[in-house]
């Protein structure tokens, strides 16, 4: 393995690459990237980054979108097999377009989870971290909010603007249900309960803390308790321990296995025989672009 690891290094000075991770990505990833964090981190790494190979770790769409940020760019996503989020498609252009006809007054926010295409239909995009400050932000009082109809609906609790919700889903953190937080209360008396939006509401209703990747990390780091249940992908417990040595987690199994499909062999493959280049159609990155350029734009200040 050391040895695939100097290579990788060596090539990544030749080629002027950087290797993004997300934190659901297995723990060896996350170790050898230049960058580990949430999609909206990385898709903002990805866009200011002077690197001409990106290796992009995660899951399809987030590929495609440092693609479209970055067209000029070279992107490549090492994933040994078909590694798509199961929301990826959910949200069809077609039903979108749909929603958009039924709702001519309304404007659409697509989560990051989305397809090129249906980002392109989309007036803007967004992650967990920055949904509910883009929603408040665009100017429509109207929101089609597509794919996720759990982080919609925890939006719909944070703003006074209608949401439309569509009926798609996480199957990784939608299968959660309060009789799991509960056998772990009932279990262990001092936790804390952290959640993602991507949960059910009567899930995050008995949580403590509900964020993003991010936000999950950062709340963790400065609670003063020193036990935690941790309702998200397992794949965040690598840079849980890191920073937090002092304190013990407790997970539910919750494994999203497309995160589980790049090796450091398959890495080593991209940059040495430049394999798994991911390519969008250039009306679809012209279009999908202005959605991704609001999410930045929206999402920045107050």
């Amino acid at each position: 393995m050391s040895d695939i690891l100097s290579q990788i290094e060596k090539l990544k000075k030749e080629k002027n690459a950087i290797i993004l991770a997300h934190y659901y990505q297995n723990a060896d990833i996350q170790d050898l990237a230049d960058f580990v964090g949430d999609s909206y981190f990385l898709s903002e790494k990805a866009r200011d980054s002077n690197a001409d190979y990106i290796i992009y770790c995660g899951v399809k769409f987030m590929a495609e979108s440092a693609k479209i940020l970055s067209p000029n760019k070279r992107v490549f996503f090492p994933a040994y097999a078909n590694a798509e989020c199961c929301m990826e498609y959910m949200a069809t252009p077609t039903k979108v377009q749909s929603l958009k006809d039924e709702y001519p007054e309304a404007k659409v926010v697509c989560y990051i989870n989305s397809s090129s295409e249906v980002k392109a239909l989309s007036d803007a995009c967004c992650t967990s971290s920055s949904a509910e400050k883009i929603v408040n932000k665009i100017d429509a009082k109207q929101i089609i909010f597509v794919p996720d109809k759990n982080l919609g609906s925890y939006i719909q609790e944070k703003t006074d603007k209608e949401i439309i919700l569509f009926d798609g889903c996480c199957n990784v953190h939608d299968k959660v249900t309060p009789k799991h937080i509960k056998e772990y209360k009932d279990k262990y008396q001092n936790i804390e309960v952290v959640a993602h939006p991507e949960c059910k509401k009567e899930v995050r209703d008995l949580s403590d803390y509900v964020g993003s990747t991010s936000g999950i990390l950062n709340y963790v780091k400065t609670s003063h308790k020193k036990e935690f249940l941790i309702v998200t992908e397992k794949g965040i417990a690598h840079e849980l321990y890191k920073q937090n040595p002092d304190k013990k987690f407790y997970f539910i199994n919750m494994i999203c296995n497309s995160m589980k499909k790049i090796f450091p062999e398959t890495i080593l493959e991209a940059l040495q025989e430049e394999k798994y280049e991911i390519f969008v159609d250039k009306d679809i990155i012209k279009n999908a672009k202005k959605s991704l350029d609001n999410m930045l734009l929206l999402s920045r200040g107050e």
